[in-house]
């Protein structure tokens, strides 16, 4: 049989998924009357509660050509920068890409990550202008953007003349032009076929493949998916092992061998070079070692995993509400949770911490991590997080100290453009590009560094009132920057346990913004809102009105409270200084102090201002 194996990739939320859906149910990948979810290749909850593709997945569809059946193997991609890493590994696993580009937003940095990536690689990228059917799209403009795109990341003369489709992936069509009949995504199969040539491999050779994607599975252990490079891979035939420099890590047998077919991984006695395959049966196999033949003399050539770049500390919930709501609370259950997600996500790195009890968990950005809490979070566990910090590095030449490096681009509305310069230049940022996207917005092209951002989202959806979006991608390294400031108002501490009062709270609010409402359990040491100066201030959320004999009838009405400040993780993450952290629990999320005991904050306090003279 033919095989195509092709990679869609694109920004997040730009429709990868959603067109995927419709590859599969025009091929007859689903049977006749079967119920299939929307995004079905969003296997996960967050997955689809966030709209966003986190692992990358793989499907497969056949498609009639003129010498027989093709089937097209087709890798789903996470489009969130935090997760490019595993977008550039899986390039290694194909021969074309489809580059899927929205009709109103146009290029964003993660399309020019990838794209930039698969070029370098050789690929003929086929281009999908998609969403044309919504209000505000422009598709010819976008069609210049991605000219200019590929031309400014060196394409040569093969790949600027690149094929290009007009589609809406949610109702099902892709055609040529714009005025075309819009029936179906045949184009796009055809295209495909035509434009995307057979894997190049050595059918004659000793079995080897990639390791590209790793899963933990419960009932099969490690599972290894990857395109078979050379020779053919057979049911329990002898495997070994080969790291990055040759050497042999173990050697085992392939006890389950799987190809994909539809949404299913299938399990077949053998398959063909070129094919992209799932295997089971090693034991310490990971991304991206070499898997092959007993008689196979060297490692494949491989993309290594990116280094981490951003660390949070994970610890047990200690907080006087700890241990109400969770049913995993203790170090062993967390330090095994967190191993087990470090054995199937090469991107996340777990070790022990010089903290009590406590760990320290590195990723590729705050998204990342924060998907991992809640995932925890959904099962049962009861944690504390610190405050994410960057992870610098050494430049091997200068010995000089980097810090990680990230390109941010803004689309604003042009009355707050002059607020998000400002804030972002007080974080080190420098503005390389601006120019007006149109109905009255701006872009601007910022290289920030990453702790420059931490803390920020929050304050930039404040200064643009909700209405600006704010992409970023890692760039690599820079030199340290030097300070930059970080939150500008102290906080409102709680001094007393027990539930908050609206008497109390309608007081507290005149000295700041509320993180709680009347009712909330509250503890000493807990943050229950923002202070609008610059200082943190301890309140007595408990404090009762006096009764007396004579009262003001509806006098109490007139007491009304502003709505508080409800944090998502996330958010509640990036708002925390290094003496806070957020406590997370399957039914709540809490801000407190490192310290509860206004005695050992004070004392933390002398201690750091002794440490920094």
């Amino acid at each position: 049989m033919n095989i195509r194996n092709v990679a869609i990739i694109a920004h997040v939320d730009h429709g990868k998924t959603t067109l995927v859906d419709q590859l599969l149910r025009q091929s007859g990948a689903f049977r006749a009357h079967q119920h299939v979810a929307e995004r079905a290749l969003d296997r996960g909850d967050l997955e689809r509660e966030r709209g966003i593709t986190i692992l990358a997945k793989c499907t497969s569809v056949a498609w009639p050509s003129g010498d027989g059946i093709t089937r097209i193997n087709i890798v789903d991609t996470p489009g969130h920068a935090d997760f490019g890493g595993e977008v550039e590994r899986i390039l290694n696993m194909v021969d074309g890409a489809i580059v899927l580009v929205d009709a109103a937003e146009g290029v964003l940095p993660q399309t020019k990550f990838v794209v930039g990536k698969a070029l370098a690689r050789g690929l003929r990228p086929i281009v999908v202008v998609n969403k044309v059917d919504r209000g505000d799209a422009r598709p010819d403009e976008v069609h210049i953007e991605v000219f200019d795109l590929f031309a400014a990341l060196g394409a040569d003369d093969a790949q600027l003349d690149f094929p290009m489709l007009y589609a809406s992936g949610r109702q099902g069509w892709a055609d040529e032009t714009l005025d075309g009949p819009r029936k179906d995504l045949s184009a796009l199969f055809d295209l495909v076929l035509r434009h995307v040539p057979p894997p190049t491999v050595h059918p004659e050779a000793p079995f080897a493949m990639v390791a590209s994607i790793l899963e933990a599975d419960p009932f099969l252990g490690r599972v290894l998916t990857g395109r078979i490079e050379q020779g053919h891979a057979r049911l329990n035939m002898p495997l070994k092992v080969l790291r990055a420099d040759g050497s042999v890590l173990e050697t085992g047998r392939l006890t389950k061998l799987m190809s994909f077919r539809g949404l299913d991984r299938v399990p077949v006695a053998e398959a063909e070079a070129g094919d992209i395959i799932a295997i089971a049966g090693m034991e310490e196999a990971t991304v991206p070692d070499t898997i092959g033949a007993p008689e196979l003399t060297g490692p494949l050539p491989a993309i290594p995993v990116d280094p981490p770049t951003l660390a949070m500390t994970f610890r047990i919930n200690d907080g006087p509400l700890g241990g109400r709501e969770g049913r995993k609370v203790t170090s062993r259950q967390i330090r095994d949770r967190l191993y087990r997600e470090a054995e199937g996500n090469v991107a996340i790195k777990v070790s022990d911490s010089n903290e009590f009890e406590a760990f320290e968990v590195a990723g590729r950005g705050e998204l990342q991590l924060g998907v991992l809490i809640e995932q925890m979070r959904r099962e049962g566990f009861e944690l504390t997080i610190g405050r994410p910090r960057v992870l610098t590095r050494e430049n091997p030449e200068t010995g000089a100290r980097e810090e990680p490096l990230e390109e941010v681009l803004i689309d604003v509305d042009d009355p707050y453009t002059g607020v998000v310069v400002d804030k972002m230049a007080r974080r080190k940022g420098d503005m390389t590009d601006m120019r007006p996207s149109g109905a009255g917005k701006q872009r601007i092209t910022f290289l920030i560094p990453s702790r420059g951002l931490i803390g920020y989202y929050g304050e930039f959806l404040t200064d643009t009132r909700g209405t600006g979006v704010m992409n970023r991608l890692f760039a690599g390294y820079t030199p340290w920057k030097g300070v930059i400031e970080g939150r500008r108002n102290g906080t409102l501490i709680s001094t007393e346990p027990g539930e908050a009062v609206h008497y109390a709270l309608f007081y507290i609010q005149e000295r700041g913004t509320l993180f709680v409402s009347p009712g909330e359990k509250v503890y000493e040491g807990m943050i229950l809102g923002e202070n609008s100066r610059g200082s943190d201030l301890e309140v007595n959320p408990i404090k009762e009105k006096k009764l007396t004999n004579v009262r003001a009838a509806g006098k109490d009405d007139a007491m009304l409270l502003i709505p508080p400040r409800k944090m998502s993780l996330e958010q509640a993450i990036a708002y925390i200084e290094d003496d806070e952290l957020v406590e997370v629990t399957p039914g709540a999320i809490r801000l407190r102090k490192r310290f509860l005991d206004p005695h050992a904050r004070k004392r933390a306090e002398r201690r750091a201002e002794t440490a920094a003279a």
